[in-house]
């Protein structure tokens, strides 16, 4: 199992959008991708306009069919638009 942790911090005024982009997004791969196990949006409580995307993946492959999926490229331009600063993403390997 891999791990993600992808940091988002999104420009003022741009949440309402963001959370739209990502709404879409999340349906997609919840709907179209077998080997994600979680993909979810949560938003900080200390840090303001500041995201964390919490995504787990069966294994690789699934992970690199995430990235090469449609609906993922289609969201990037909405999604671009409403940050802050790049992404932060962090991988971590299932132990247990």
């Amino acid at each position: 199992m891999i791990g993600v942790v992808a940091t988002i911090r999104v420009a003022d005024g741009k949440a309402d959008d963001f959370e739209a982009v990502f709404r879409t997004l999340s349906a997609a791969v919840r709907a179209n991708e077998p080997g994600n196990i979680c993909y979810q949006l949560t938003r900080s409580r200390t840090e303001p306009n500041c995201y964390k995307v919490l995504e787990l993946y069966a294994d690789a492959d699934a992970l690199k069919a995430h990235g090469a999926s449609e609906h993922f490229k289609a969201a990037g331009p909405g999604i671009g638009a409403c940050l802050a600063g790049r992404p932060e993403i962090e991988y971590l390997d299932g132990v247990a």
